[in-house]
This record gives structure tokens, sequence and C-alpha cells, in this order.
């Protein structure tokens, strides 16, 4: 594990959030964000509303700024964050998780949870200076964010679709080769 369980949660809903906007487009319906609280282990307050499930989504080009900025820059966008949501640490715990660290109520709206809980896995992120963890997906036609997580930094996907079409892509172009060369 590179960071701790709740830091790595906190990325990769984020990434997900971020990701939901490139093709093809995610995170329509309030039932899919129904299904994003849940995947992503959110608790406290869920409207289920339209309202709600628009600011999410307003937080996609921030967080997409935040995942993508140098690392001054993103210690300054999460000082911002923390301090408009007046996030305040606290140690909480709750099943099926033991302390962990929330930093506004839990009745508080859904996407300031998002938000505090991204700046703070940032936190994390900025001090052990990892933001190369988080980089832009290796597919030409894809602006989606990897967060690479494994030991050997291996990761340079978005997802199994961009893996898969890559892959397919240099298989074409070796039998292609191979073809031209016989």
């Amino acid at each position: 594990m590179v960071f701790t369980h709740d830091t790595e949660e906190s990325l990769q809903a984020t990434v997900a959030l971020v990701n939901a906007a490139e093709p093809p487009v995610t995170l329509t319906t309030v039932a899919e964000l129904d299904a994003f609280f849940v995947r992503h282990g959110y608790t406290g307050r869920h409207d289920s509303t339209r309202a709600e499930l628009d600011e999410v989504l307003e937080l996609q080009a921030p967080l997409r700024e935040l995942l993508t900025a140098d690392r001054d820059s993103a210690a300054r966008l999460v000082n911002e964050m923390l301090a408009d949501a007046g996030a305040m640490p606290q140690l909480v715990r709750h099943p099926p998780l033991d302390w962990h660290i929330h930093a506004v109520p839990s009745d508080a709206p859904l996407a300031t949870r998002i938000l505090v809980e991204t700046a703070m896995a940032m936190i994390d992120v900025i001090r052990d200076d990892e933001l190369s963890r988080l980089t832009i997906c290796a597919d030409s036609d894809c602006q989606g964010i990897v967060l690479d997580l494994s030991r050997n930094r291996s990761r340079r996907y978005c997802s199994t679709t961009c893996s898969n079409r890559n892959a397919q892509a240099a298989h074409r172009a070796r039998r292609a080769d191979q073809t031209v060369t016989a």
C-alpha cells in the first residue's frame, strides 16, 4: 500500500469522478451517483437528487486541476479548498472502518465532503512528493487521469478499455511489420 487506506480510497473516487467526464461520459443520472456513493464507500448525507448530482459534477474541473497540478500549485489549491469548506479535521470511527480522518460533518453536502476528502488525501500525496502517481492516460485519444498505486509505477492507462485499445494497435502494427518484411 502506497498511502493509507482512506487516502487511496479518496484518490480512487476522485479519479473516477474526474474521468466520468471523459468519453464515454458517465455519472449522468442520480442512479449513477447513488452507485458511485456506494461503490466508493461514502458515508453521511446523500440527498439522491438532481441538484446533488449537479453539485458533484461541478467538482470535476477543479478536481482535475488539482490532480494535474505541480506540487506548489497543488498545495495552494488544497489550502484554498480546505479553507473555503471550513474544514476541521477530526478522527472518527464508524463501521466498517477504524479510526480515520473526516474534516467536515457527516451532514455536509456530498459535494463538500468529496472536495474536502480529496484535499485531505492530496495532503499525503504532496507531503510524500508522490504527484508522479497521477498522470494523464497514455492513450493519445484520451485525457483520463491515471492513478498509479503499483509498486513499480507501471500503470500507463486510465482504464482497461484504453489499455486494450493500445495493446491491439501495437499487435496490429507488429503483424503489419512482419507482413512487410516477409
